[in-house]
């Protein structure tokens, strides 16, 4: 514990606890987290939303604030609806609706082979699919979803250097970097949601809370209904783009 202080640990305790516990040699995980390696990665897992999330190396760790996108998207997850976990990465968002929404069909996508890796050992691995956006779902969801939910990269290229090392160096650069502002996926998925949405149909977007005006801004443009909604409990910020009325 004291060394793991010494690194800097904030919570030394609770890791020691949870490396003590993981059945492995002890001193290889020490000199890893010493090193600065994410905790989730070196145990092959994160907790989100009581759920132990599989994790490969270097996929993005589940964030504690995501929550408040799945807290969100609930509200719209409906027994059977056709719901889509967009740029995935270990499927936590979908694993988390699956446990408290069992009635959904879900399916997910993600562009890193690692996150679809650690994805399928988490969902259903033959509804998580390997690609570019909506260009790696079958054809035959097109304009059939229901919902979609989104936690695409949104760093600013430039941020990038700012950030923890257990992010920078230890996470794909393919799971941070959302372009020169930030919002280069927003653009490109509030261009494409709207063929492959039902007609009655919502969207949940993760942003940066000074970014979720001009987020909100892009899927108008693109003939949504938009709002943002921001919990001060999760320290998440999300955008709620709806086509159609809801009841």
């Amino acid at each position: 514990m004291n060394r793991l202080r010494a690194a800097g640990c904030v919570f030394a305790e609770d890791e020691a606890a949870l490396l003590l516990a993981d059945g492995r040699a002890l001193e290889p995980l020490l000199v890893r987290r010493e090193a600065g390696e994410p905790l989730e990665q070196i145990l092959g897992w994160a907790e989100f939303r009581g759920l132990r999330i599989a994790l490969e190396p270097g996929v993005f760790v589940p964030r504690f604030r995501t929550g408040y996108l799945v807290e969100r998207a609930l509200e719209s997850a409906r027994p059977g609806a056709v719901v889509v976990d967009l740029c995935c990465g270990a499927g936590a968002i979908g694993a988390a609706l699956l446990a408290e929404s069992p009635g959904i069909e879900l399916h997910a996508a993600d562009l890193d082979p690692a996150a679809v890796a650690s994805a399928r050992r988490n969902l259903p691995p033959s509804r998580v699919f390997e690609g570019d956006l909506f260009e790696a779902l079958p054809p035959s969801l097109r304009g059939r979803i229901d919902l979609v939910v989104v936690n695409a990269p949104y760093v600013p290229t430039e941020a990038i250097a700012t950030m923890p090392p257990e992010a920078r160096i230890h996470e794909h650069r393919l799971a941070l970097d959302g372009g020169p502002d930030g919002l280069g996926l927003h653009r490109r998925i509030a261009a494409a949601a709207g063929e492959w949405m039902s007609p009655v149909s919502r969207l949940l977007i993760e942003a940066g809370e000074a970014q979720a005006s001009r987020s909100a801004a892009l899927f108008a443009e693109n003939g949504f209904g938009v709002e943002t909604a921001h919990s001060d409990e999760y320290d998440g910020t999300v955008v709620i783009a709806t086509l159609g009325r809801r009841p």
